[in-house]
């Protein structure tokens, strides 16, 4: 991918960020517990660039099941609780699409929103799905939104058996905001864990749920089954962070954690 052109990623791309989820070197351990692993890496002084690394055990599920779940964007509505609204906007080939997700973020900071080309690719029994951020001229940033900007973001999927698998979630983004430090330490060591075993969880459940809907319907499989439209490469643009609203949220204080109801 280039500063200025928006470009489908290549083998290259995939070896690339692969590499980067298993190496270890350079990265600072923030949470270890029960199978699960939070690493952070510290970025140039001053910048908002945020990057870290969760990897966890999935035990009781299949690479190929956590693979579905990753990309089932209806299902995604029903498990992801921080999940405000998510959809595809259009593809480019028979494995890379362009979708919008917008999350909720802790209180009081305000919520946030991205635009992302995402890829995949199966490697054996591995699998990876990455996306970088890009613009989109019909969908601008919304005035109760922070157009957040992700870098490079994604997942790795390791089998480990007919029944087990690791994944990999690396994530370097510009949440496009000056955030007070108990954002990011809250982040690595309760958020990102939860946000892992809430993936987990929902994998567990993923069979019966799909059985009930569209149980065949699968394009990330089968490219011929998708309805969404072609969007040439050049609708799109490379979403530069220094283009966006940033806003200082760096004196907001934590407010009281609400329990989740499950």
């Amino acid at each position: 991918m280039s500063d200025q052109t928006v470009t489908i990623p290549d083998d290259r791309a995939f070896a690339s960020f692969e590499s980067e989820c298993l190496c270890e070197e350079g990265w600072t351990i923030k949470y270890n517990k029960e199978g699960l692993t939070v690493w952070t890496q510290r970025l140039e002084e001053g910048k908002s660039v945020h990057k870290f690394k969760c990897r966890m055990v999935c035990k009781e599920v299949s690479a190929e099941t956590m693979y579905d779940v990753l990309h089932d964007t209806e299902y995604r509505r029903k498990w992801d609780t921080n999940v405000i609204e998510t959809f595809d906007i259009g593809k480019l080939t028979v494995n890379a699409d362009v979708g919008y997700y917008s999350w909720n973020c802790p209180p009081p900071l305000k919520n946030r929103d991205v635009i992302t080309l995402r890829s995949w690719l199966p490697i054996g029994k591995d699998y990876i799905i990455m996306n970088y951020s890009v613009k989109h001229t019909r969908y601008p940033p919304k005035k109760d939104m922070v157009r957040a900007v992700s870098i490079q973001t994604g997942y790795l999927i390791q089998c480990q058996g007919p029944k087990s698998c690791y994944l990999t979630y690396l994530a370097q983004v510009d949440p496009r905001g000056s955030l007070p430090k108990w954002v990011v330490n809250k982040s690595s060591q309760l958020l990102a864990p939860r946000a892992m075993r809430k993936i987990n969880k929902a994998c567990l459940k993923y069979s019966d749920w799909k059985q009930r809907h569209n149980p065949g319907f699968k394009p990330w499989l089968y490219p011929e089954q998708t309805t969404l439209p072609s969007i040439p490469l050049s609708e799109l643009s490379i979403q530069h962070a220094e283009s966006l609203e940033n806003i200082d949220e760096s004196s907001l204080a934590d407010t009281q954690e609400r329990e989740d109801s499950d």
